[in-house]
C-alpha cells in the first residue's frame, strides 16, 4: 500500500532554499514536456465570491508523463488581497499528488512557497531565452514588491541575467522599502523604491501585482529591446501588447480570464500578435526580435506546480522532513467488505 506523506511549510521552505538550480531545471524540463505532448494540463477552474470580488481560488492539475519523473497533482490556491490588511499572507495552497500508476493520493505539501518558486524561476528561464545573446548590464525594475517579486529576482540572480541596479514600486510604501533592502542584499547591486513610471522604464521589467484589471495605459511607452515579464497578467493595457512581441506559457491558457492577452485577442479579434511560446523557444525557435519591446506573458501551468513539488517531496523524504501517515486512506476494501 502506497505511503501517504504531508510536507509542511518549513519543510518546503528548506528544500526550495537549496534548491533555485534544481527548480529551474524542473520548470524548463516541465515546459519541454509540455511542448512535446508529453504532459496533460487541465483547463484552470476558478471560484469566486459574489461578496468579494478580489478574491479567488483557483484549482491548477496536471499530468506529467516524462520518464522517471512521472507527477499526477493538484494546487489549490487561494488569492484574498484583503488578507495583507490584516497582516496576513495574501496567497496559501496546498498540493495533491497522486500515484502515476494507481491514482491514489500519495502527498500532500503546503503550495504557496512552492508556487511562488516555480514562478520566479519560470521568469527567470523566461528573461534567460528571451534575453539570448543581450546579455548586458542593466536595471530591473519591479511593480509589485511581494513574495513572488521576491522569488523572481532571487531566481533570475542564479541566471547569466546581469543586474547592475533593482529598482521598485508598490502601492505599500513599506513593501517597496522592505523589497529594496531584500534586492540590495540579495543582488548586491543599488536598490531603490521609485515612482512606477520609474520602474516600467527599467531595461527588464517585473510586474508582479494582484490587480485585477489593467492599470499600466497607452501613456507607458515600452522601448525596442525592454523585456517585461508580465507576471500577474491583468496590468497592462492591450493596446501595449499589440505592439508588441509577445511570448506566453500556454495560448489556450493565457487567451481567458480577462488577461491583458485575453484582453489584445478580443480587441484585434486576433491571435496572431502571439509570436511563441516558452516551450519553443526552449526547444530551440529562435529569440524574439528585439526590434519591438518583448512581453512575456506565463499564465503559470499546473505542470510546473506538479515538476516542483515532485521535487520537493523527494527531497523532504530523503531528508526526513516529509511525516508520514501511513494509513491515511484506510483498506476501503476491509469496511465495505
Amino acid at each position: 500500500m502506497t505511503e501517504f506523506h504531508v510536507v509542511p511549510g518549513p519543510v518546503v521552505a528548506d528544500v526550495l532554499a537549496r534548491s533555485h538550480q534544481q527548480v529551474m531545471s524542473a520548470v524548463a524540463d516541465a515546459y519541454l514536456a509540455h511542448e512535446n505532448g508529453e504532459a496533460t494540463i487541465a483547463p484552470s477552474a476558478f471560484l469566486r465570491f459574489p461578496d468579494r470580488p478580489n478574491a479567488r481560488v483557483i484549482a491548477l492539475s496536471a499530468h506529467l508523463k516524462e520518464g522517471n519523473a512521472r507527477r499526477v497533482g493538484m494546487k489549490w490556491i487561494s488569492s484574498f488581497p484583503d488578507n495583507v490588511a490584516r497582516g496576513e499572507h495574501r496567497a496559501s495552497a496546498v498540493i495533491v499528488l497522486n500515484d502515476h500508476e494507481t491514482g491514489r493520493p500519495v502527498a500532500c505539501l503546503e503550495g504557496a512557497r512552492i508556487s511562488a518558486a516555480r514562478t520566479g524561476a519560470a521568469a527567470a528561464v523566461a528573461a534567460r531565452l528571451v534575453l539570448g545573446d543581450r546579455l548586458t548590464g542593466g536595471t530591473v525594475g519591479f511593480v509589485g514588491s511581494g513574495p513572488i517579486a521576491a522569488s523572481v529576482l532571487d531566481h533570475v540572480l542564479r541566471t547569466p541575467v546581469p543586474v547592475t541596479e533593482v529598482v521598485c514600486h508598490d502601492l505599500d510604501a513599506a513593501s517597496s522599502a522592505a523589497f529594496a533592502r531584500h534586492a540590495a542584499r540579495a543582488a548586491g547591486v543599488p536598490a531603490r523604491a521609485v515612482a512606477k513610471a520609474e520602474a516600467l522604464a527599467a531595461d527588464l521589467v517585473v510586474l508582479a501585482t494582484s490587480a485585477l484589471a489593467p492599470h499600466i495605459g497607452t501613456e507607458t511607452v515600452l522601448r525596442p529591446g525592454q523585456v517585461v515579464l508580465n507576471i500577474s497578467l491583468r496590468d497592462l493595457a492591450p493596446e501595449l501588447l499589440l505592439d508588441a512581441h509577445n511570448v506566453v506559457d500556454d495560448v489556450d491558457h493565457c487567451l481567458r480570464a480577462d488577461t491583458s492577452p485575453h484582453l489584445a485577442e478580443q480587441l484585434s479579434g486576433s491571435r496572431a500578435f502571439v509570436s511563441a511560446t516558452i516551450g519553443q523557444l526552449l526547444a530551440g525557435r529562435p529569440a524574439p526580435d528585439h526590434t519591438r519591446p518583448v512581453v512575456v506573458s506565463p499564465f503559470g501551468l499546473g505542470v510546473l506546480d506538479v515538476a516542483v513539488a515532485g521535487h520537493v517531496l523527494d527531497e523532504a523524504i530523503a531528508s526526513g522532513g516529509a511525516v508520514p501517515i501511513p494509513d491515511f486512506l484506510g483498506d476501503v476494501r476491509r469496511e465495505h467488505g
